[in-house]
């Protein structure tokens, strides 16, 4: 006759009989399940491993050449305008979207702010918050018009990419205002060009050098990585990416995410636009052309999915990085430009590839 086992104790014992029925629950995950699954975890670190490597080749080519504070803080310094422009693409394409209006806007912020204090005596300060609001403004029109009228965002930016670039070309009659002038009657346009250094010598020579506008850059992405992560606001850019049905089924006012995310894009692309007159120290309406395509490569390398909801800003500062790593140390070596746009067009489509590939860990 059989004995027939109750409670937890004879359930344990029935276990120990059947080692089978344990086994069929355990299934362990081999090294690249694992890799995948630590990769979708944390879209960042891709990037940062590609970075260091980067630099760990450069360094041991050129050695001192590259391998110093120097040269390694005047890669930020390259990178600080698209690493701007990138954090607001970044927000744009978490959402699923893509914005190829933010050069323009840029462009026609650093335009405003330059021809208001020049053109009609403005104070440059009010100016500046003139540029800035118009950057804002068109970012809240692009967010209209995806959000509320269901357009796509790639059309949506790429016809206000061209009607911005028409309209910074009318309004500032193609006219560059020279660095002299901003200088002595507008410093306060070239504040973010200005530079400090870190570890100098007695004589202030050597040691890391700074400039504001890389500054700005660090702390505009720390300030949106702790946003995108701690606030509720950020879990529902990442959720409205993910699935905008799904988001508004749980409560998202996804149609306000987006004209938000939209707004604040265009805001930082015109802060980008002041960090351009201190880089470049003029105000040039033909400036910055290609920020828009160096915006979204920064992005994709970044490990940032096109897809939306996947990915950090602080990936795309890293992929902004390892483009200003890749541009300089292939210039110290005296190699071809056209290697550099070979080599980053690899590290797109691979990037794109490991997107594809992380994104199975999900499924």
């Amino acid at each position: 006759m059989a004995t027939e086992t109750h409670g937890p104790q004879g359930f344990e014992a029935a276990l120990n009989r059947s080692p089978d029925a344990v086994a069929e629950f355990e299934q362990r995950k081999s090294f690249v399940q694992q890799a995948r699954h630590l990769l979708h975890q944390t879209p960042s670190l891709v990037p940062l491993i590609v970075l260091v490597v980067s630099i760990s080749i450069f360094g041991a080519l050129l050695g001192q050449k590259f391998f110093s504070a120097f040269t390694l803080t005047l890669i930020l310094q390259q990178v600080a305008i698209v690493g701007i422009v990138g954090a607001a693409q970044t927000l744009v394409v978490l959402t699923a979207g893509i914005d190829l209006s933010v050069g323009a806007i840029m462009v026609l912020s650093s335009v405003i702010m330059g021809q208001f204090t020049f053109r009609y005596g403005i104070p440059a300060p009010l100016s500046v918050l003139c540029g800035l609001a118009a950057g804002a403004g068109i970012g809240f029109v692009n967010g209209t018009l995806v959000a509320r009228m269901k357009l796509p965002p790639f059309i949506v930016t790429l016809g206000m990419w061209q009607i911005v670039l028409a309209a910074n070309f009318l309004y500032s009659a193609n006219e560059t205002i020279r660095s002299q002038d901003i200088s002595a009657q507008a410093p306060i346009l070239q504040f973010f060009g200005n530079t400090f250094r870190l570890g100098a010598d007695e004589a202030g020579r050597g040691g890391a050098v700074f400039t504001y506008g890389a500054v700005l850059l660090i702390l505009l992405v720390l300030v949106i990585a702790y946003v995108l992560r701690q606030t509720a606001w950020g879990r529902h850019v990442y959720a409205v990416g993910d699935d905008p049905d799904a988001a508004e089924l749980a409560g998202v006012q996804t149609r306000n995410v987006l004209v938000t995310v939209y707004t604040l894009s265009g805001l930082i692309c015109a802060l980008a636009g002041w960090v351009m007159i201190g880089r470049l120290g003029s105000v040039s309406p033909t400036a910055g052309q290609f920020a828009n395509i160096e915006s979204i490569t920064a992005v994709v390398i970044g490990g940032i999915s096109l897809f939306g909801g996947r990915g950090s800003v602080l990936g795309m500062l890293f992929g902004a990085l390892i483009v200003g790593v890749f541009s300089l140390g292939l210039k110290l070596m005296g190699t071809d430009p056209q290697w550099t746009y070979l080599l980053i067009g690899i590290l797109i489509i691979a990037a794109v590839a490991v997107d594809q590939w992380i994104r199975k860990a999900a499924a």
